[in-house]
C-alpha cells in the first residue's frame, strides 16, 4: 500500500472568515442562487433580507413608506425608521455576530433574528452601501464582496431618520442574472398585505393594503368564481381569510412575523387540520379531509417570538411553540382554538356562507365518488407502467429529498415530444437532478374537461405519477418542471396544451412557480475558433458581425437536430428558462377560454406573433 506522505497537523487547519464562508458556501445563507428565473432564486432572497430589516423597522413602529428602485443589477432600499446607530453602521453590515436583534425587547417579533441576513448581501454583491440618517446626523460605508472600500464622517444632514442601503449582487456568483418585475411585484404586495398601513414605493409605483389578508384574496381570486364572501377574522398575533372557489387543487398563503413561508411549516398544517375538524364539528358529519379542502383558498398569518425557520431562507417554520418559554402555547394549539372558536361563530352568524360551504363540500365529495372507480383503475394501470415507464427517465434525487437541500432545488423534468427530442435530452442531461417525460405526439386539449380526463387519458395520469401530484403538490418531486418543444407552430401548440393541462388540474403549481419553457438557440454561427448559439435573428446578425469573413450559419429547425453533445451546453448551469407567470389579476378561466376554446383565430393569431422565429427567417439563415 502507498504511503500517505501529507502532513496533517496545526497548518492545516484553516480558519475561514465571515466573507469567505459566504461567498464559499452561498447556499447555506441565500438557498440557491439562479439567474433570477425562478422565485426563490438568490437575487430575489438578497432583496428580502434588506427588505426585513426595514419591515421590522415598521412593526416596530418606525416609519410608514419604504422606497425601493431596483434596475436591472442594482437595487436600493430607503426606510424611515429610527436608522443604524452611527458608530455601528460599518459592524451592523459587516460582523456575523452584530445586530439589533438580539436584543428581544426591542424586535420581540420580527423575522431576521439571526443577524447574518444583511452580512450575506454584503458578502455576495460586487457593491455594497449602508448609510444611517439619525437624529440630525449622518454616515456611511461603501464595500466591495464585503471588504471595506471607503467610509464617510459622522456629517450633518437634513435627511429625515431611517436607512439606505444599496448593492449589486455579484455576476460571477449569480450568472447572468435579471430581475423578473413580476416577482417584485408579488413580494412587494405580500409585505403591504401583512402590514395594513404601509406604503411602499417600488419604482415610482405605490403599493398599499388597507384590509391585509382580505386584500390578498381579493386580489389573487377571479371574483365570479368564489363560492362565498371571503371570511376574514382577526386576533391577537393571528389573522386569516378564506373562501371556497370552482378551482381543482388547494391554494394557500401562510406568513409568519411578515415573512411569505413558502414552504408553509407548522402553522399552516395547523390550519389545515384546524379547518377540517371544524367544518366536521360544525356540521355533525365526518367530511373526508380532500372534500372539505378542496378548492379551497387561504391566507394566514401568525407571528411569533424568535421565530425558528428549516433554513436561513426562513421559507418554512419549524417552530412547535409561541416563544421559547418552556410554558407558551403550542403553534398547533394557538390556531386551532382560534379557528375552533372563530369560525364556528362566523358560520352561525352568516347562514348563506354556512350552506355554501355546505354545498361546496357535497359537491366535492360528489365528484370524488364519482372518479373514484376509474381512478382506481388507472392507478393499477400507472403502476404497471411504471415498472416498465419509458415515458419516463428518471433521476436519481428529487424535491422531497429533504437532507439534500441545495441540491433539491435543481431538481427538473423535461417534457419533451418525439423521440430525437427526448433522446438528445436524455443523453446529454445530469442523471443527479434532471428526468425526461417524452410525449407521444400533441396531448389532449383538456380545456372544458372534468379532472376524470387526468385518469382516462394514459398520458397524463403517468405525468401526474412521474410528478407525485395526484393529492396535492406537497410531495411533488422535481422544483422545476420545463416544457421542451421546438420553436415552431406545432412546438408552441403543444406548450399552450400542457400549460392547459396544469393550468385546468393543477393550478397552485403554476402559481408556485413551478412551470417553465426551455429557451434553445434557433441559429449557430462558428468559425474555425469560435462557436456563437443566438437566440433570435437579431443576435445572429451581432455574431456574424463579429465573426466576419461568412461564417458557417446553421438553422436548428427542431430540438432533435440538436446533436447531444451540443444539448448538453443548453441544459446545464447557464440553462435559459422563462417562467410561466401568473398575473395578479389573471382570470385563469377567461385565459384558458381564450387560448384553448372555439376562437382558434385568436390562438392562430398569439402562436405566430410569439414565436421567436421571423417569417423569412428560413430563407435568411440559408
Amino acid at each position: 500500500m502507498a504511503e500517505n506522505n501529507v502532513t496533517y497537523d496545526e497548518s492545516s487547519i484553516r480558519s475561514l472568515d465571515w466573507k469567505e464562508h459566504i461567498r464559499l458556501r452561498p447556499g447555506m445563507y441565500i438557498g440557491k442562487l439562479g439567474d433570477g428565473a425562478s422565485v426563490d432564486d438568490g437575487i430575489y432572497v438578497l432583496v428580502k433580507e434588506i427588505m426585513d430589516n426595514s419591515i421590522d423597522e415598521h412593526m416596530m413602529g418606525n416609519g410608514k413608506t419604504i422606497e425601493i428602485k431596483i434596475s436591472e443589477h442594482r437595487v436600493e432600499v430607503r426606510d424611515y425608521g429610527r436608522g443604524i446607530p452611527l458608530g455601528a453602521v460599518i459592524d451592523c453590515v459587516s460582523k456575523i455576530n452584530t445586530g439589533g436583534k438580539y436584543d428581544s425587547g426591542a424586535f420581540q417579533k420580527s423575522v431576521g433574528l439571526n443577524g447574518v441576513g444583511t452580512k450575506a448581501v454584503n458578502a455576495l454583491s460586487n457593491y455594497f452601501k449602508v448609510q444611517s440618517y439619525r437624529d440630525g446626523k449622518t454616515k456611511w460605508a461603501e464595500f466591495e464582496e464585503g471588504i471595506l472600500l471607503r467610509e464617510s464622517k459622522e456629517e450633518t444632514t437634513s435627511q429625515r431618520n431611517g436607512t439606505f442601503i444599496a448593492f449589486e449582487p455579484d455576476g460571477q456568483i449569480f450568472k447572468n442574472f435579471k430581475y423578473i418585475p413580476q416577482y417584485l411585484d408579488s413580494m412587494i404586495r405580500n409585505y403591504c398585505y401583512l402590514n395594513a398601513g404601509l406604503t411602499i414605493s417600488f419604482n415610482g409605483q405605490k403599493y398599499f393594503s388597507q384590509n391585509g389578508l382580505l386584500d390578498l384574496l381579493r386580489d389573487n381570486s377571479d371574483e365570479e368564481a368564489i363560492r362565498y364572501p371571503i371570511i376574514h377574522l382577526k386576533g391577537e398575533d393571528i389573522e386569516l381569510a378564506m373562501t371556497h372557489g370552482n378551482q381543482y387543487g388547494e391554494e394557500y398563503y401562510s406568513f409568519v412575523n411578515g415573512q411569505y413561508t413558502t414552504q408553509g411549516g407548522t402553522h399552516l398544517n395547523a390550519f389545515k387540520e384546524s379547518i377540517v375538524r371544524v367544518m366536521r364539528e360544525h356540521f355533525g358529519k365526518d367530511y373526508a379531509t380532500e372534500d372539505v379542502r378542496s378548492s379551497i383558498v387561504a391566507a394566514i398569518a401568525i407571528r411569533v417570538q424568535e421565530p425558528i425557520f428549516e433554513s436561513q431562507t426562513k421559507t418554512k417554520l419549524g417552530s412547535n411553540t409561541l416563544s421559547p418559554d418552556p410554558n407558551s402555547q403550542s403553534v398547533r394549539s394557538f390556531v386551532n382554538d382560534f379557528i375552533k372558536e372563530r369560525i364556528d361563530n362566523y358560520l352561525h352568524m352568516h347562514p348563506e356562507t354556512r350552506d355554501a360551504i355546505k354545498k361546496r363540500i357535497e359537491q366535492s365529495e360528489k365528484e370524488r365518488k364519482e372518479l373514484a372507480g376509474i381512478k382506481k383503475l388507472a392507478n393499477e394501470r400507472a403502476k404497471k407502467a411504471n415498472l416498465h415507464n419509458k415515458k419516463l427517465r428518471d433521476c436519481r434525487q428529487h424535491l422531497t429529498d429533504a437532507k439534500l437541500d441545495e441540491l433539491r432545488f435543481s431538481t427538473t423534468l423535461f417534457i419533451t415530444e418525439g423521440d430525437s427530442a427526448s433522446g438528445s435530452i436524455t443523453k446529454s442531461r445530469d442523471v443527479q437532478t434532471q428526468a425526461v417525460f417524452s410525449l407521444r405526439g400533441k396531448p389532449l386539449n383538456c380545456f372544458g374537461l372534468t379532472k376524470k380526463v387526468v385518469y382516462e387519458n394514459e398520458e397524463f395520469n403517468l405525468l401526474q405519477h412521474a410528478l407525485d401530484i395526484e393529492n396535492g403538490i406537497e410531495n411533488l418531486r422535481f422544483n422545476r418542471i420545463v416544457i421542451a418543444t421546438d420553436a415552431d407552430v406545432d412546438g408552441m401548440h403543444i406548450r399552450l396544451l400542457i400549460m392547459t393541462f396544469f393550468l385546468q388540474f393543477f393550478p397552485d403549481l403554476v402559481r408556485n412557480g413551478h412551470l417553465y419553457i426551455l429557451e434553445t438557440p434557433l441559429f449557430r454561427v462558428r468559425n474555425k475558433k469560435e462557436t456563437i448559439y443566438c437566440y433570435s435573428e437579431e443576435e445572429k446578425q451581432n455574431a456574424i458581425e463579429k465573426l466576419g469573413s461568412k461564417p458557417e450559419i446553421t438553422r436548428f429547425k427542431g430540438l432533435g437536430e440538436i446533436s447531444p453533445e451540443e444539448f448538453g451546453k443548453f441544459i446545464g448551469e447557464d440553462m435559459l428558462l422563462e417562467p410561466i407567470i401568473l398575473q395578479k389579476e389573471t382570470s385563469i378561466q377567461k385565459l384558458l377560454t381564450y387560448f384553448m376554446g372555439k376562437n382558434s383565430p385568436d390562438r392562430q393569431r398569439f402562436i405566430i406573433d410569439n414565436l421567436k422565429v421571423e417569417k423569412n427567417v428560413e430563407e435568411m439563415a440559408a
